[in-house]
């Protein structure tokens, strides 16, 4: 709303410091900071709010130390970021930009079934909160309209060259909506707008993967079944990436404390796709308009360090499903948006190793008790940093441990930028 106010401003009546507000380097800072001071100013009254309403966490005992203490704490504390998130965007952001409202949807899509199942654990007093089949449904609905989007927009193009479209037989975008939205192109005759579903492979030399391309037995026909590829792909990463931050989020710290450092990798990624010297330069995909997310993704990074302030051990309050879901979404429409999507398993290594822990202990369990009558465990308890909990280790050196890895990765996901 506040780049619409200046931009009008600046154009109409060329008011001194309006054009501040076309910098994305400035939105993207003061959203940063703006999201900080909304979670840390209205955390505190929100908590109070749930301790009134009784909103506590009901803790299952699992024999871990520390666990009694937490029983009570606040949880559905992911409305901090999700509130924190959305009012950044909605003041800071270009409202038009289709990613944008594609993120906002996400948030909103994503913190309202976390919301319902939240509130059926606590207020309807049902642990198993909203059914499986709902969830996924939820999941499945919102991977349906990003991958649909992606496909079907016209203001999400490629930028590549003539020769090479012309030879792929992609889809040329005559009709670009205005120049405000596009950049220029540094050579007409050379450069076009194209519809495609190519993606980025990371640490390849020829680092683009076409999905059309698993349908080659069609020939001529692949570009029209492509939807039929490319979006259960986009329900699966959806799906497995918000689950596996819900499972994440089981010690004070670890989801939200993940979650900024992968945020922040994916706004450097939005940046750098989304200006056309440093896409040429590390011979990305040019992407138009995906410079407007690094402003977003500064509200995601400022929200979640700004729930950290509470949510640090021993934690004020707990996200719930609320946040975690929300993080999830945001995290894999992010990646999915960017065409980075092939990289989560490195960048979001974290709740992968997560997610797998709790297959193989499940899986490991089945399959010893088919064969043998009784179940086995590979570790102490799933998910994994609770195999640390009971291995003795505080939770407060789990979780800066597991934030360690996390950064590792975040450092590898970006050296793929160079490394092919």
């Amino acid at each position: 709303m506040l780049y619409h106010l200046f931009e009008y401003l600046a154009e109409n009546y060329n008011l001194p410091g309006a054009n501040l507000f076309r910098y994305i380097t400035f939105r993207a800072l003061t959203a940063i900071v703006l999201s900080l001071v909304i979670s840390i100013v209205f955390g505190k009254r929100i908590i109070r709010s749930l301790k009134y309403l009784q909103v506590g966490e009901s803790v299952r005992d699992l024999g871990l130390d520390g666990q009694k203490e937490k029983e009570g704490t606040p949880t559905m504390g992911g409305l901090m970021i999700i509130l924190s998130l959305l009012l950044p965007t909605l003041l800071l952001a270009d409202l038009t930009n289709v990613y944008i409202q594609m993120m906002i949807l996400s948030t909103v899509w994503m913190g309202l079934i976390g919301f319902i199942d939240d509130y059926i654990k606590v207020f309807r007093k049902n642990k198993q909160g909203l059914k499986g089949i709902f969830k996924v449904l939820g999941q499945v609905g919102l991977g349906l309209i990003i991958g649909a989007t992606l496909l079907f927009n016209e203001d999400v193009v490629v930028r590549m060259k003539m020769e090479e479209a012309v030879k792929n037989g992609y889809e040329r975008v005559e009709n670009i909506p205005s120049s405000s939205n596009f950049e220029e192109l540094p050579n007409p005759q050379e450069y076009v707008y194209v519809k495609t579903t190519l993606t980025n492979v990371p640490f390849f030399k020829n680092n683009s993967l076409d999905y059309k391309s698993f349908l080659w037995f069609l020939k001529g026909n692949s570009e029209k079944w492509v939807p039929f590829v490319f979006i259960p792909i986009v329900i699966f990463i959806v799906t497995a990436v918000s689950n596996a931050a819900n499972l994440t989020d089981g010690i004070d710290g670890l989801a939200a404390g993940t979650a900024a450092i992968i945020g922040a990798t994916l706004g450097i990624f939005a940046y750098v796709s989304g200006n056309q010297i440093f896409a040429d330069y590390l011979n990305i995909f040019y992407l138009p308009l995906t410079g407007e997310l690094v402003i977003f993704s500064a509200g995601f990074i400022g929200a979640c360090i700004g729930f950290l302030w509470y949510n640090a051990f021993p934690a004020k309050v707990f996200m719930g499903d609320t946040g975690s879901l929300t993080i999830g979404g945001i995290i894999a429409a992010l990646a999915i948006i960017l065409r980075k999507e092939l990289l989560i398993p490195v960048l979001c290594g974290i709740f992968l190793l997560e997610n797998l822990s709790v297959m193989i202990q499940v899986g490991y369990f089945k399959y010893t008790k088919k064969k043998t009558g009784e179940g086995q465990r590979v570790f102490l308890m799933a998910p994994l940093h609770h195999h640390y909990q009971k291995k003795g280790m505080h939770e407060a050196q789990i979780v800066t441990r597991f934030w360690i890895v996390g950064i590792l990765l975040a450092v590898l996901s970006i050296i793929t930028l160079k490394v092919r």
